[in-house]
């Protein structure tokens, strides 16, 4: 569970970051999870972009997202979100305690 101050953190370092997923009308899928965790292992922090024609609420396809990847959920912003998940192997980001 991250802490206020590693959030802050976070939401700064995904500022610049574009959405590398998109979640459309099909909504999430097993396939999808598996690339997102292979994602958050290779940078950790992602952001994933809910597209309108999405039938679930973004607030849902967040906590599916978390749920299945094991991710933290950052923030929602509009219709993107963002996770971060502590690489085992390629660990680059150095939180704040």
């Amino acid at each position: 569970m991250l802490t206020g101050k590693q959030k802050r953190f976070l939401r700064s370092k995904a500022h610049h970051l574009d959405p590398i997923f998109q979640v459309g009308k099909g909504g999430t899928n097993t396939n999808m999870y598996k690339q997102i965790e292979d994602a958050l292992e290779a940078r950790e922090l992602i952001k994933v972009s809910v597209l309108q024609n999405c039938e679930e609420d973004k607030d849902s396809v967040a906590e599916q997202l978390t749920h299945n990847t094991r991710a933290d959920l950052v923030q929602v912003i509009g219709n993107t979100i963002v996770l971060y998940k502590e690489s085992k192997n390629q660990k680059t980001i150095e939180l704040p305690s």
